[in-house]
């Protein structure tokens, strides 16, 4: 009985007649709204806290953005013996070159709370501003989370910062309840049903959700993640340039800026293969000096762009009033962007920038013993009723940070048609903010009316302990 409240709120939020008009076209015009200081002082603060791996989204219910988005991680630069910490891993001025990093997160689970709980007190003090005895929390949490975690956990929330109540959700339930709310006439909000593919900093799982609900049966999991491509990209700028090993946080940088999907493996492999400026994909990126500049940078973003307009055959398009001029220059002037200065600190990437993702869609190549993304798809779908099949794939939404890779989703649907029985509709919907979805989805939950008799009390697990009031979040 204790999850009547949330089930009646969830079932009744997607009748289609009585569906609150939330959004119109994108733009969220009820529940959802920008911050305002009289709700930041408000006794009655509902925390939304989606604490990834890699990132730690706060704000407050209500509110369509975030507060603040911070690495989910300590770090100690060379030149300092103080870890730097949440959004002071964020200023400009701070050289972060092989910085010594600290994560309460290994592997997609928490493995050291205390560190996890001192990053929490930083940003509920220092970013927040709230005070936790008056406030609830909603927090996200890794599907299948071991129940040790979750015991600790919850001391942490009870105990050390006292909060007055709690919920817990996963994420794929939480996207799913945000893209049914904005598009109320949509598949997704009709069947009540979707499949979230979700690409994070640790795993990538392929979920259905069903009534707003995680139908756990039907998860798959990839042990392949956003961690996984940072340190694959580590490895080969190492063994063909530079050594940055310990640079994570430049290497993450470059990986953000420069990689992209490849819709054509073979031929893009060809393109990477030839010299000069034949090599559409070959760009170069400077690396921090410590002293002119303190974070790395694109030499050419122009030249990195390239890739963009290539056509079927691999070549740029060009005009014929400009094509002489062009010629005549590169034999005049030979051309320097190419060129790497060892005593700059730069290097050059080429194929590097599209191997990097093609471990998420055929990790096999790569001498990884896992699936890839469009046949953990076809494997989760197939978990389900053969009922669902159909909306499933018609409802595939896409989130997480690796999931803004140029042309990801456009390669998912190529790799999956085949897969897929031809009777069936492939439809891929990219979430509007990939990084931001998840806590988008728990905002709008805990500004619904039915809230407070989802979560558990401090009373409520001072009484009954952590195992019986985890019952009440199941999913």
């Amino acid at each position: 009985m204790d999850c009547l409240p949330k089930v009646q709120y969830l079932l009744n939020f997607h009748v289609q007649n009585t569906c609150p008009p939330l959004f119109i076209e994108g733009t969220i015009v009820s529940h959802l709204h920008h911050p305002s200081p009289e709700k930041q002082m408000s006794s009655n603060v509902v925390v939304v806290l989606d604490n990834g791996a890699g990132q730690i989204k706060a704000g407050f219910a209500g509110e369509r953005d975030p507060t603040t988005i911070v690495p989910n991680c300590t770090a100690r630069p060379l030149s300092s013996k103080k870890f730097l910490i949440a959004d002071q891993l964020l200023s400009p001025s701070e050289d972060l070159t092989s910085a010594v990093l600290r994560r309460p997160f290994d592997r997609g689970y928490l493995i050291n709370p205390d560190l996890q709980s001192s990053i929490w007190s930083h940003i509920f003090s220092s970013l927040l501003h709230i005070t936790p005895s008056s406030s609830s929390l909603l927090l996200t949490e890794p599907l299948f989370n071991l129940a040790s975690i979750q015991r600790a956990t919850d001391e942490i929330i009870f105990e050390e910062f006292n909060f007055r109540s709690l919920f817990v959700s996963d994420s794929p339930s939480l996207v799913h309840l945000y893209e049914a709310s904005r598009r109320p006439y949509d598949v997704v909000s009709k069947a009540q049903c979707s499949l979230i593919v979700d690409v994070g900093f640790s795993f990538t799982h392929a979920a259905p959700v069903f009534q707003n609900f995680t139908v756990n049966y039907g998860v798959k999991r990839m042990d392949l993640g956003g961690k996984a491509l940072t340190n694959y990209l580590k490895e080969l700028v190492s063994y063909r340039s530079v050594n940055v090993m310990d640079e994570t946080f430049l290497i993450d940088d470059v990986k953000e800026k420069l990689c992209f999907v490849s819709s054509d493996v073979a031929r893009d492999l060809q393109i990477a293969r030839r010299r000069g400026n034949d090599n559409h994909f070959r760009c170069t990126y400077v690396l921090p000096d410590g002293i002119t500049h303190t974070r790395g940078y694109v030499k050419d973003p122009i030249e990195a762009q390239k890739y963009l307009t290539l056509s079927e055959d691999g070549e740029l398009p060009q005009s014929e009033e400009t094509d002489e001029a062009d010629q005549t220059e590169a034999k005049n002037k030979p051309s320097e962007r190419s060129k790497v200065d060892l005593t700059k600190n730069e290097f050059s990437l080429s194929n590097e920038r599209f191997l990097v993702p093609e471990m998420i869609f055929r990790p096999a190549d790569l001498g990884m013993n896992q699936a890839g993304l469009a046949e953990c798809i076809v494997r989760a779908v197939n978990s389900c009723h053969p009922h669902l099949h159909p909306v499933l794939y018609e409802s595939i939404i896409l989130t997480g940070g690796s999931t803004l890779f140029p042309g990801f989703a456009k390669r998912l649907e190529n790799d999956l048609r085949p897969l897929v029985p031809d009777v069936y509709q492939v439809k891929i919907t990219t979430q509007e903010d990939p990084i931001l979805g998840v806590w988008r989805g728990g905002s709008l939950l805990a500004s619904s009316p039915d809230f407070d008799a989802m979560c558990v009390t401090k009373a409520e697990y001072e009484e009954h302990g952590s195992s019986r009031c985890r019952r009440r979040f199941f999913h």
